[in-house]
């Protein structure tokens, strides 16, 4: 929604007007053809071809959480685009990593961060992991149109509970059914894969460095066994992205962090490709 001054120099009446705390309803009362649930489609035969984010992985720490994605994008059995990104900030202690439609959970990801930040300017205080996670729930919730025309998005939604102290993760459906996850959370394509890496690897005692290896390992081992999951390119030098959030706040691990740890599986890998996997951390 856009406010037009040229005319008379004052913002619309919508803008001035007191209402909810939440930008979606603000939006679905004036503007409703903006938010992506509420948009006619056209009759659509078959499936729609569009590129696709696929493994997201998050694991939990004494003292925080870390969220990572895989690169590749996937469009049918092709690659639609090796560097893609998947995991951003919602805001200072909270991160989403996005699997599904590309292009409806990068928009999705946007306006999920602009309701976390309504909210804060008009209630003068942020809303609780809790309730994000509600937020983000009620969001995929609207989008059930589409994902019953084959563009769905799946997130994974992970943050440090700052009245709990510790890390959350909670992981949803298609419908927007929304369910925490304890230890340990993969979705997308090659999820099954990376599930299966952690429970293998996952420790409660891990420190934050073991949990950046354990999640780096995971995407790793869905790569091997699913083609949508782009494993670590070293000679295109594309690497994982790994997000720590912790009482400090959301922090993205630099190129060269990312490098380090992905080089470091590889070289393992290559001197025991069938040896003990528990031995990485």
């Amino acid at each position: 929604m856009e406010a037009n001054t040229r005319g008379t120099g004052r913002l619309p009446a919508a803008f001035l007007t007191p209402g909810s705390s939440s930008f979606m309803d603000f939006l679905s009362a004036h503007s409703p053809e903006m938010l992506p649930g509420k948009r006619v489609l056209p009759p659509v035969q078959g499936h729609v071809e569009a590129p696709h984010g696929t493994t997201i992985v998050a694991a939990t720490f004494p003292g925080g959480v870390v969220l990572a994605g895989d690169r590749r994008a996937t469009m049918g059995n092709m690659i639609a685009q090796r560097d893609i990104e998947k995991v951003f900030p919602a805001d200072e202690y909270s991160a989403v990593g996005i699997a599904g439609t590309a292009g409806l959970a990068v928009e999705m990801v946007k306006l999920f961060q602009l309701e976390l930040e309504h909210f804060e300017k008009v209630e003068g205080a942020t809303l609780s992991l809790e309730g994000k996670a509600n937020r983000l729930s009620t969001m995929i919730r609207g989008n059930l149109g589409m994902a019953m025309q084959g563009l769905a998005v799946v997130p994974l939604f992970a943050g440090y509970d700052v009245d709990r102290e510790k890390g959350r993760i909670f992981s949803y459906d298609v419908t927007g059914g929304r369910s925490e996850e304890h230890g340990y959370a993969a979705t997308g394509s090659g999820s099954i894969f990376a599930r299966g890496s952690m429970k293998k690897l996952y420790r409660e005692d891990l420190t934050e460095q073991q949990t950046t290896t354990l999640v780096v390992q995971a995407l790793y081992d869905a790569a091997d066994d699913d083609s949508a999951t782009g494993g670590p390119d070293v000679a295109r030098r594309i690497y994982p992205i790994v997000t720590v959030i912790s009482d400090e706040g959301f922090r993205r691990l630099t190129e060269a962090e990312s490098s380090e740890i992905a080089r470091s599986i590889l070289e393992r890998r290559l001197e025991q490709p069938d040896g003990p996997r528990a031995a990485l951390l």
